[in-house]
């Protein structure tokens, strides 16, 4: 074999000095254990030659395995070779490589034709590198595979040997006493033809200073023919056998379970790889439909804003062409000018007459209470028993529903979900835990005869004292406020009839703006007869409001000179804040506006402020009447709170009122003979209320985080669906606008809706039982758990399709009415507006109410910002110069 080539240039030129330095080396048992038991063995032949470099011989790690391997290769083409008999024997490293690679010691050989000393293998110079190399040659325990580099080849043939096996006292295992008879059998039928004796080589040599001898290498090449012997192929049958019964090593076992682990493990690993990568392809596809979706929302809003704009610009060209318009713009006047000032001109009062025109239309007066002449009267009660008993609406009836089939995850999944009671069902676990770990403190279980007695009607004065206390830090107020100021009662509702029965006469009223919570209407009017006058507040943005369903002084003052023209006395004025079921919160200025009008017409003014804690956006700020430096009217103001939805604990009834006017404490106090908390409850809420650290560092910031979490779902959800609704920070609901799934803009339309969420096991309130002067419009509450949330929300994406391919239906047999008309868009924070008809033809509206309409749709996407006039320069700019030089003209 040519050994020639480029691959194995780098072991050539090796001196048989050299050779047989390397071979005493690589003949070792210790390196030959390592070679063997390991898969990469570069490592190995690094050391070899560090020794030899120590012995003058400079070769790399390379070389001794490339001339390891080329010796390797050479052994097994003459071994192999069957044409000559004696074919090997002429090669004079034969028998050392033979022994080797038959797992035997290694036996020394004589370069002069005879066998030397068994010292010249192992005698004083392989002693020597073994104590003079071991603590840097030793070969132990096989490495890792992985820090391995390259695996010497192993000469393993199947066929035939023509050498024969050597005695079976140098094997690796012990044989038997019959295994070794017949192997001596063997041996002496072979002796007298022994490879050791019949190596021949020329008779001038030297001797290396290792002990070896240097022949001459041209004789190297001479063989001599190997004639078999017989019974040899059964004796290396016998060796294979004995190979295959070598004791197998325990660290194999370790091995094939961690590599069978690790296999497991990578399997896992690219199951839980691919369940990721698919949940993260459905959420970019979720992602992008809700962009599509958005994207065409926002061409629709766009569309929808220049029809306004196209129609303004109508109405201008008819004012000034000589029409009946009785707005013109100036000549050289500015338009955005003209935009501001025309902004203020209103335009409302046709939509006040109309709601006037409809509420005289109903069976129902103003006031939204019914005479007990129209109904069937039951023999058993009283004329006002029997006014209480006809007194529900469908909060009521949906109330009475969901208990008789309330949802349970377990019992009944298709049960009813309630969305429409106010109650905050996220924080229950804090609230129960705080309350179990207040049962083992001794000063909860606290039973003091003072406890079960009588107490002072406004109650306790330990809970009074702590009451103020709590007020005056969460309210800021500027000085602390007075216990004696402060009166208990069992919940806001009765704070309310009581409130309404010291402050109103029997047919007198209370101003209150709507929508409000319905349940303030059987407060103030089933104990004393007091009738509520309402402030209608609607989803267009006309005059001087700036927000849809804004409160100002000018509706309070209209809806409280219509009353008095109707020989109505108004007493009190109602405000809700944060406000049930907007979510509006009102500023300071607000405020003082709001007091300030009940001053001038002497009303006192019953503030509810029982979500002051559940303002849950930071970019929110809620301001308490008791937090301002100055009342208007100290003597005339009462503030109203508790802890039923602050503290998700709607079940114990508890409020508190504080007013200045001692008048009207004590008088509230008389009542609460049958509106009065029991004393053990008064301690608890003490205890509670006086553990401010968890209060602010636990309770809060979880329910806060936990009502953001959910209000964002379900506003999610509403905007997937295109649904409008106003997007507050504040309280437990949202108020959503269903006008465009009522066939008739009637209360009627929206009953038959309510109806249809409930018999699709979702509970809602509808506008009605918030006395909202628009149909169509709906209370979620979102303070729920997620599983309920995401539940509750499919029952309703359900019924709002169903309801829609119904309209669309109608509306292809049908032609297209307009009754629709005049259902202006209604959120301001949001770009999803209504698909109601807009006026299209100019006679219909006015300037000023387009402008506001205009307005309104500015303000509720970012067109104004994505569309600026330096924008549209630089990318149209032929058009932004003609219409530049239009402008100037004018």
């Amino acid at each position: 074999m040519d050994f020639r080539g480029k691959k194995y240039e780098r072991g050539s030129n090796w001196s048989d000095p050299e050779v047989v330095e390397l071979l005493q080396l690589w003949a070792d048992e210790a390196v030959q254990v390592e070679l063997e038991s390991c898969l990469r063995n570069q490592h190995v032949f690094n050391r070899i030659a560090e020794v030899l470099r120590e012995k003058g011989i400079h070769r790399t790690g390379d070389q001794c395995r490339e001339k390891i391997k080329k010796m390797k290769l050479e052994y097994r083409r003459l071994k192999d070779n069957a044409k000559a008999p004696r074919g090997g024997r002429g090669w004079k490293f034969f028998d050392v490589m033979d022994r080797v690679l038959n797992s035997r010691p290694a036996l020394p050989y004589a370069l002069g034709g005879g066998v030397m000393a068994q010292q010249v293998l192992q005698g004083a110079m392989v002693e020597s590198y073994h104590h003079r190399h071991h603590h840097q040659f030793a070969f132990g325990h096989a490495q890792h595979p992985e820090l391995m580099e390259i695996k010497c080849e192993e000469v393993n043939s199947d066929e035939h040997c023509l050498t024969p096996e050597p005695p079976a006292a140098l094997a690796y295992q012990q044989s038997s006493p019959e295994e070794g008879e017949m192997e001596r059998a063997f041996l002496e039928r072979a002796q007298d033809d022994s490879p050791i004796s019949r190596v021949e080589v020329p008779t001038e040599t030297s001797v290396s200073p290792s002990g070896f001898s240097e022949s001459n290498m041209a004789s190297s090449s001479r063989m001599q023919n190997v004639v078999p012997r017989p019974g040899f192929s059964a004796l290396h049958r016998l060796r294979k056998k004995r190979k295959g019964q070598r004791v197998k090593d325990p660290l194999d076992d370790l091995l094939l379970k961690t590599l069978t682990s690790q296999r497991a493990m990578e399997e896992r690993f690219l199951q839980m790889e691919e369940r990721r990568f698919q949940r993260d392809l459905d959420v970019e596809e979720r992602r992008m439909q809700l962009e599509q979706r958005r994207f065409e929302l926002e061409r629709e809003h766009e569309y929808r804003m220049f029809n306004v704009f196209a129609q303004m610009l109508s109405i201008l060209k008819q004012s000034h062409s000589g029409s009946s318009s009785s707005i013109a713009m100036p000549r050289g006047l500015d338009f955005n000018q003209a935009l501001s000032e025309m902004t203020g001109l209103g335009g409302g009062g046709d939509l006040q007459e109309l709601r006037a025109r409809s509420q005289a239309e109903t069976s129902v007066d103003m006031h939204g209470f019914c005479h007990p002449g129209d109904f069937q009267r039951s023999p058993y009660l009283s004329a006002r028993g029997n006014v209480v008993n006809i007194f529900r609406g469908s909060t009521e009836e949906g109330y009475k529903a969901y208990h008789a089939d309330k949802y349970d995850e377990d019992k009944n999944p298709n049960g009813i979900i309630n969305f429409g009671t106010s109650e905050n069902k996220l924080c229950f676990d804090l609230m129960s835990k705080r309350l179990k770990e207040q049962l083992t403190q001794t000063d909860m279980n606290l039973m003091e005869p003072p406890l079960l007695q009588y107490p002072d009607w406004k109650g306790h004065m330990f809970l009074r004292e702590e009451v103020a206390r709590f007020l005056t830090y969460y309210c800021k107020a500027p000085a602390p406020l007075k216990a004696e100021n402060v009166i208990v009662l069992n919940g806001c509702g009765s704070l309310f009839s009581a409130l309404a029965t010291v402050l109103c006469d029997p047919g007198e009223a209370v101003l209150i703006a709507t929508p409000f919570y319905g349940g303030i209407t059987r407060s103030v009017f089933l104990y004393g007869n007091v009738k509520l006058v309402y402030a209608y507040l609607d989803s267009k943005i006309t005059g001087t409001s700036t927000r849809p369903f804004q409160l100002t002084v000018e509706k309070l003052e209209k809806a409280l000179q219509d009353a008095r023209a109707e020989g109505i006395t108004v007493r009190a004025l109602i405000l809700l804040n944060p406000q049930n079921p907007l979510g509006d919160i009102y500023s300071l200025s607000e405020l003082r506006d709001y007091l300030e009008f009940a001053k001038r017409h002497e009303l006192h003014v019953i503030v509810d402020e029982i979500y002051m804690l559940s303002v849950f956006d930071e970019s929110a700020t809620f301001h308490s009447v008791l937090g301002m430096d100055r009342l208007p009217d100290p003597q005339r103001t009462h503030v109203m709170w508790g802890i039923s939805k602050d503290f998700a604990v709607s079940g114990i009834r508890f409020g508190t009122l504080y007013t200045e006017n001692q008048d009207v404490a004590n008088a509230v106090a008389s009542l609460c003979y049958f509106h009065g908390v029991c004393g053990p409850v008064q301690h608890k809420v003490a205890q509670l209320l006086r553990d401010r650290d968890w209060i602010n560092q636990v309770y809060l910031r979880a329910n806060h985080a936990r009502l953001k979490a959910a209000h964002t779902y379900v506003t999610d959800e509403l905007k997937t669906l295109g649904v409008p609704f106003l997007n507050r920070n504040a309280g437990f609901f949202v108020w959503i606008d269903f006008r465009k799934y009522l066939r008739t803009g009637t209360f009627e339309e929206e009953m038959l809706l309510w109806r249809r969420f409930l018999d699709n096991k979702v509970l809602l309130s509808c506008g009605k039982a918030f006395e909202c002067s628009e149909p169509g419009w709906f209370r979620i509450i979102f303070a729920d758990k997620t599983h309920r949330l995401q539940l509750g929300m499919q029952r309703i994406r359900k019924v709002l399709e169903e309801r829609e391919q119904e309209i669309l239906a109608e509306e292809k047999e049908q032609p297209c009415q307009s009754d629709q008309d005049g259902k202006a868009d209604s959120t301001d924070e949001v770009i999803f507006v209504s698909r109601h008809q807009e006026p299209t033809c100019s006679g219909s509206s006015n300037l000023g109410d387009l402008i506001g309409l205009l307005q309104q749709q500015m303000r509720s996407s970012d067109w104004l910002q994505k569309n600026t006039a330096e924008q549209f320069a630089q990318e149209k700019p032929e058009i932004y110069d003609v219409f530049s030089k239009l402008v100037g003209k004018q």
